[in-house]
């Protein structure tokens, strides 16, 4: 039987942590109904026998605490909320434990917010990582490390997962079942749940929001005049000379700061106003790419797609108000 723990940290989201113990304890349901033993034995594990969680909405009680785990199988690390800097230090305990069981051989994995906790241990030093989009620019600053990609719903490093925003979270679990328990007791779940089960991406959630969060006065310049003037065209070469520096200066400095290229942010402030036109009017798709400063209609889809995971049409069909009514 394989023991997996769910922390219960301070600051905790109740959903990821309640709907991963749905999640994990109905497996076993299912086994029983076939006459099967368990498979997982699922127990909150905390820092002390109860813990507020959501804000102070709720209490979550602990069916043992951390010092009393001597040894388990797979971590799970749920989503934090509020303060995150507060969050780590209030759960700092948590952290060498963490350490500890994995290098006794156990697995860990993070849903959310939760990645900035795991972060803290070092573990993801190198590899890569999901976590809410909301958080890049915050996360990126705290951890460079660590290879964040917000793109991915999930991430398996040999062990050490991760999920993307919100309720993505429930992608990860699946997965783990589906590792765990087979790919029939997986889809199983999922039908149950009412869950999908192959979503690979977050892309099309995405809001770019500009990583403005850094103290270059000259990108943030650069970066004004890009969002200020995206639809006409704009070259390195022209924002250099405004900003009297090099070409090769400002491009190494506008990707420290934003951890983007120039060409990307100018790319991804297009995209956003693009995406903005497909939700909110009735635009064709040529309109919208001359209205973001694009003429090549093939470029224009390529880098669309690239950036939200879906074509335009796609987009507008899934998000523009009349389309979804109709």
């Amino acid at each position: 039987m394989k023991h997996i723990s769910i922390l219960v940290p301070k600051a905790a989201i109740l959903g990821s942590l309640e709907g991963s113990r749905q999640l994990l304890t109905q497996v076993n349901n299912f086994l029983a109904l076939r006459g099967a033993p368990p498979l997982f034995k699922v127990q909150l594990v905390g820092l002390s026998q109860e813990t507020t969680l959501s804000g102070g909405c709720f209490t979550a009680n602990a069916d043992l605490l951390m010092k009393d785990v001597k040894k388990t199988d797979l971590i799970i690390i749920p989503a934090i909320d509020g303060d995150i800097q507060q969050a780590i230090e209030e759960n700092k305990d948590f952290i060498p434990w963490i350490i500890q069981q994995h290098k006794n051989g156990a697995e860990v994995a993070s849903l959310c917010l939760g990645a900035f906790l795991l972060a803290s241990t070092g573990l993801l030093d190198g590899k890569k990582c999901a976590t809410h989009w909301m958080a890049e620019n915050a996360f990126r600053k705290m951890f460079p490390e660590v290879n964040l990609v917000t793109e991915k719903v999930i991430t398996d490093e040999q062990g050490i997962y991760s999920s993307g925003g919100a309720f993505s979270y429930t992608n990860l679990i699946l997965y783990l079942i589906e590792k765990y328990a087979g790919r029939e007791l997986g889809v199983l779940s999922a039908k149950v749940f009412a869950l999908n089960i192959e979503r690979q991406d977050q892309l099309s959630f995405v809001i770019f929001q500009g990583q403005k969060d850094h103290d270059d006065d000259s990108v943030k310049k650069a970066q004004e005049f890009i969002e200020k003037n995206f639809q006409d065209k704009i070259t390195i070469d022209q924002l250099s000379s405004m900003l009297a520096l090099s070409r090769r200066n400002l491009e190494r400095r506008f990707k420290k700061a934003t951890s983007n290229s120039v060409v990307e942010y100018m790319q991804r402030v297009k995209m956003e106003a693009a995406k903005m036109s497909f939700e909110s009017s009735r635009e064709n798709v040529n309109e919208v790419m001359y209205k973001v400063g694009y003429t090549d209609s093939k470029a224009f889809r390529t880098t669309f797609r690239k950036i939200t995971g879906l074509s335009p049409i796609e987009y507008r069909n899934k998000y523009n108000r009349e389309m979804v009514a109709a």
